[in-house]
């Protein structure tokens, strides 16, 4: 559980880092691009991947390429989602995105779960519908359409299947399936730059490049301590995937709530409750 709570620090700074980029006025995608090297350069000098002793030949590319491809992708469509269709429909989006890694858990992954697990399972996900409910701040907001966040909803869920899957492969140690997935988002984030820069004639500026580096150190270690979970609990994906969304939402909203003056509800709050009562259930259950 000591990865799962490191991992979930790391994901919540990445989300105020991302909250404070935007009340600046910065350019957020830029931001998100921009990370890539860093995870990259920290990977290599950090974790030192065994490259020369890779097996290039049995390497998992079928998880590699989808993984390169998603994760800078999926940040955009993120931004997307919240320009047309507001800011809680794409919260919605990425907590409801626990269910495509929970049915993996069964269907994918074969594991058989207690009734506690279970029962702690069902709590959670109350929990998500609670915390990401409509509140006065979302209603009216932008649109209806429901494509972006449906983009969202299947992207957030495929990758943290495909990370799973990733941290199994016995075959490649996960420090140097990290360094190859962070290599490929890298070169797919430069090429969407290149793009936005010569296509669309979008100025490229250093404070993105510099905040862009300090979100990939805690996206890096979201990351890391993510995949080490998986391995140090291979048998039991749902109490990874469970306790991540919804730690991420307990530990993010009492940030929102005390740094950036945020409101709760009575369901949002009924929500935490019932999110803290659903880790307590997976963890010792």
């Amino acid at each position: 559980m000591l990865y799962v709570i490191l991992s979930v620090v790391c994901s919540v700074i990445v989300a105020v880092l991302l909250k404070m980029a935007r009340g600046r006025s910065l350019n957020v995608q830029h931001i998100v691009l921009w990370n890539y090297p860093a995870t990259v350069v920290l990977t290599y000098t950090l974790l030192a991947p065994e490259l020369k002793d890779v097996p290039w030949s049995i390497l998992p590319y079928q998880l590699y390429i989808p993984l390169t491809i998603l994760l800078p992708t999926l940040f955009i469509f993120i931004a997307l989602s919240i320009k047309y269709s507001g800011i809680v429909k794409t919260d919605v989006a990425q907590r409801m995105s626990l269910f495509i890694p929970l049915l993996a858990s069964f269907l994918l992954f074969k594991e058989t779960a207690s009734s506690g697990k279970l029962i702690g399972i069902a709590v959670g996900l109350i929990a998500l519908v609670c915390s990401v409910s409509w509140n006065k701040e979302g209603q009216g907001q932008k649109s209806n359409s429901m494509l972006y966040p449906a983009v969202v909803f299947l992207g957030m869920g495929i990758i943290d299947v495909l990370f799973k899957q990733v941290a199994q492969h016995k075959e490649v140690s996960y420090i140097d399936s990290m360094f190859f997935v962070f290599v490929g988002a890298m070169l797919v984030a430069f090429c969407i730059l290149l793009f936005q820069k010569w296509g669309r004639g979008q100025r490229i500026e250093a404070t993105s490049m510099l905040w862009g580096s300090v979100l990939g150190v805690f996206n890096f270690f979201n990351i890391f301590f993510y995949m080490k979970a998986h391995r140090v609990i291979p048998d039991n994906p749902s109490i990874v995937f469970t306790t991540m969304n919804v730690g991420v939402i307990v530990v993010g909203t009492l940030v929102g709530v005390w740094a950036f003056k945020e409101k709760l509800s009575y369901i949002n709050k009924i929500g935490l409750v019932l999110a803290v009562i659903s880790i307590l259930l997976i963890a010792y259950l």
